[in-house]
């Protein structure tokens, strides 16, 4: 028997895999319609196709179609993740057809089988999203005034991007994505080196760079601070932050969902984006790390992500009456715990802040952490020499550790060597802290040289000096005069934490960290102080 082409030979095992996902076990999601629907849609049929995107570019998909033989049905879109293809979704599609909807999935161009070169969420990937729904509407029952896109990672900053520019998408679900990508990529000038590092060699493996993002990473690693404006501005145009107005004038129903501790997308850029939105909304944020939250909803195993996913497009597409329109939108699982708590906006989260002043430090080297007045005319110093042990964690791994076992980045606050980490603690709390937010550090900064990074660290520290992280940022400095004091304001990424009664609060701020590039010159050292007329604090933000 002749050997198949290479091409057949992928499509087989294509649908080989695609069998081995459906029959293995059956889905897992909780149900949201009534059994006689589930009954009448239960024999979804799948096939593989090429799908035109723009300027002709073939992108690789499949569709799932309900088998209740209806004239129309809503139509829902799925751009796969990076560095993933079409078959991601094998397991949601199917338990959406079930459902009644019309669900194409699709491999972005640049990746696998699909054509073109990877564009980062350019113009031409957002115009492959219109040219998919075009395609649908053509050749299957998909309803023209249901359509939704959704979307994990890549796919959800594609499916976002899309809305803005396709009115005819009536509602996002965008999970694990990004709002704005340049706050995700640098934060306050410091790149984010283990994240981008991880996509761009996933991009290499499997997918085709174009000249443009082979430059913008050659420019990103390469720290040449005179090219940022150009990769500002090239990620300024791949983010659904710069397009809110047009979603907020189309009416888009957009439903977002991440992880506190994603290292990828973290959560403040994507907070002030919902605050933004003036549509319909919802906000869900959890433990974990970059689309940890929902991956077990791809095996088609119960996942909170994507019953909550359902419920939303269900409701703006479907017309379900499920309660979700009159749920508190902002729906959040705290670090450690496994309820829930709801709040009807993101402000709603923070009831009261507390001001804690930093002081000087004592013979072991700890400063104090407290209320009252403030505490001036101090000065602490630090080497950026090494990695103090105080650090962010790594990729995936620790933020994994806290969503499944409860187990956070931590450290030993009094082994901490004090000659490379400036740290602050309060007194024991009498009772529980719930942390709910963005923690704010206010700190006076003298540097031995024009440019250098600092990271902070909020930790929960038990009896025994265990501190277990609650949040964190870097801050990076450019362009300072050597010797001259500067005041840096550091936001903390946003999260919910409740500091049991007992434990203490520590601030600790070093200049090393391997999760970013940290831009300290050899030999610099960093000085921390607190004149009468800038005080030093951070300001902790509790329910």
């Amino acid at each position: 028997m002749p050997a198949l082409p290479a091409r057949a030979r992928r499509r087989a095992a294509a649908l080989a895999l695609a069998t081995a996902l459906l029959t293995a076990a059956p889905i897992g999601l909780a149900p949201l319609a009534s059994p006689a629907l589930a009954a009448a849609s239960a024999s979804p049929v799948l096939r593989f196709t090429d799908i035109p995107g723009e300027g002709g570019t073939v992108l690789k998909g499949n569709v799932y179609e309900p088998g209740d033989g209806a004239d129309h049905h809503p139509l829902l879109v799925l751009p796969s993740s990076w560095s993933l293809n079409d078959l991601e979704y094998l397991a949601q599609a199917r338990a959406f057809a079930a459902q009644g909807y019309v669900v194409v999935s699709y491999t972005p161009r640049g990746f696998w089988g699909s054509g073109g070169e990877i564009e980062v969420a350019g113009p031409p990937d957002v115009a492959d999203v219109s040219r998919v729904v075009d395609w649908a509407l053509a050749h299957t029952t998909a309803d023209p005034q249901r359509i939704g896109t959704a979307g994990i990672s890549y796919g959800a900053g594609i499916s976002l991007l899309g809305a803005a520019f396709d009115p005819r998408i009536r509602t996002v679900a965008a999970l694990s994505g990004w709002a704005d990508l340049a706050d995700s990529l640098f934060s306050d000038e410091t790149q984010h080196l283990q994240s981008a590092g991880l996509l761009a060699v996933a991009g290499y493996l499997t997918g085709r760079p174009g000249d443009e993002l082979r430059t913008t990473l050659t420019r990103y690693f390469g720290s040449d601070w005179e090219n940022e404006p150009a990769i500002r501005a090239w990620a300024a145009q791949r983010s659904a932050a710069t397009y809110v107005d047009r979603l907020n004038g189309n009416g888009t129903a957009v439903m977002l969902a991440n992880a506190w501790g994603d290292s990828i997308f973290p959560p403040n850029q994507l907070t002030d984006f919902y605050e933004r939105l003036t549509g319909p909304k919802r906000l869900e944020l959890r433990p974990g790390d970059h689309a940890t939250a929902e991956a077990t909803g791809l095996a088609g195993l119960p996942n909170d992500v994507w019953t909550d996913t359902r419920a939303w497009l269900d409701h703006h597409l479907k017309g379900v009456d499920n309660g979700i329109d009159r749920q508190p939108p902002v729906h959040i699982r705290p670090q450690l715990q496994d309820g829930y708590e709801d709040y009807p906006d993101w402000r709603s989260v923070t009831g009261s802040t507390r001001t804690l002043n930093l002081g000087g430090r004592d013979w072991l080297g700890t400063g104090p952490l407290s209320a009252g007045p403030a505490r001036t005319g101090w000065t602490t110093p630090i080497s950026t020499a090494l990695d103090s042990g105080a650090d962010g964690g790594v990729i995936f791994l620790s933020n994994l550790a806290e969503q499944f076992l409860k187990v956070p980045p931590t450290v030993s606050v009094p082994l901490l060597p004090r000659p490379v980490a400036a740290v602050w603690q309060s007194e024991a709390y009498g009772s529980a802290q719930r942390v709910r937010g963005s923690v704010r550090l206010h700190l006076g900064v003298t540097p031995s040289a024009g440019q250098g990074s600092l990271v902070a660290y909020l930790y929960d520290v038990d009896a025994l000096g265990t501190g277990r992280l609650v949040a964190h940022a870097p801050y990076t400095f450019l362009g300072r005069t050597p010797g001259e004091r500067f005041t840096a304001d550091v936001r903390m990424q946003a999260t919910a934490y409740d500091v049991p009664a007992g434990h203490r609060l520590a601030l600790v701020v070093d200049g090393v960290d391997p999760l970013y590039i940290t831009h300290n010159p050899p030999l610099a050292t960093l000085t921390f102080g607190s004149p009468a007329d800038d005080p030093s604090w951070v300001s902790v933000p509790l329910k």
